[in-house]
């Protein structure tokens, strides 16, 4: 069965343009023009795999979108606004990715299936064991994190993000290996991103020494804080 993508864009121009990328691609992609809109669509249809979410929407914008989703779909903010406060506003909301117009439909479709790839339930884990350190708990199958018994709820970037991190525990994970396997997308210039999901995880977790940043190089997991 075709992934079903949200696409969520007044622009009726950018919105076919998505659409028919999308389309091409194999995915079952509904178009709607307004927040309000798409709130409606994901309350009355179960099973949306993915949301291209424009930020300047008429009525209910973007941002606002994305925090009342909370984390229960990938998000790809597709916007206009370029400035590091509205990009790193869109992470901390949870959005996984964010591209910028004028954009390249055929990036943003592979962005799609970067995201999706690293989102679906069953992407290999099988019957993994837990993963632990200190306090951590992660299910890599039932997609869950503990921290003390407590469960923490996390978005699918911040848990994949998480995951990879604790597998490589001990280990220096740079910035372009994380862009490489969690990302699933090379480009030098979003590591910003990294950089906010790493500050959301330390709060979630209330562990703020357990993701260690190695200066110039990247980052370490290992028990602390």
């Amino acid at each position: 069965m075709a992934a079903r993508v949200l696409i969520v864009e007044d622009d009726a121009h950018i919105g076919a343009l998505v659409r028919t990328y999308l389309e091409r691609d194999g995915y079952e992609a509904i178009w709607v023009r307004s927040g309000e809109a798409a709130l409606a669509q994901l309350d009355q249809r179960a099973g949306t795999a993915l949301v291209v979410l424009d930020i300047g929407l008429p009525g209910i914008d973007g941002l606002e979108v994305c925090r009342r989703i909370g984390g229960t779909v990938p998000v790809i903010m597709l916007t206009a606004r370029d400035e590091e406060p509205d990009r790193v506003a869109g992470l901390e909301l949870g959005a996984d990715d964010y591209v910028v117009k004028p954009f390249s439909p055929r990036e943003l479709t592979a962005r799609v299936k970067a995201v999706l790839r690293r989102t679906t339930p069953a992407r290999g884990a099988g019957g993994a064991a837990p993963l632990e350190l200190g306090a951590v708990r992660l299910d890599p199958v039932a997609r869950e994190v503990h921290v003390g018994g407590h469960e923490v709820e996390l978005t699918q970037r911040e848990f994949d993000l998480l995951e990879y991190l604790l597998r490589h525990r001990g280990q220096v994970v740079t910035r372009e290996q994380l862009l490489e396997n969690v990302w699933d997308f090379r480009s030098p210039g979003e590591t910003r991103t990294i950089e906010v999901h790493v500050a959301q995880l330390r709060r979630k977790l209330g562990r703020p020494n357990l993701i260690r940043t190695v200066r110039g190089l990247g980052y370490k997991a290992s028990a602390g804080g």
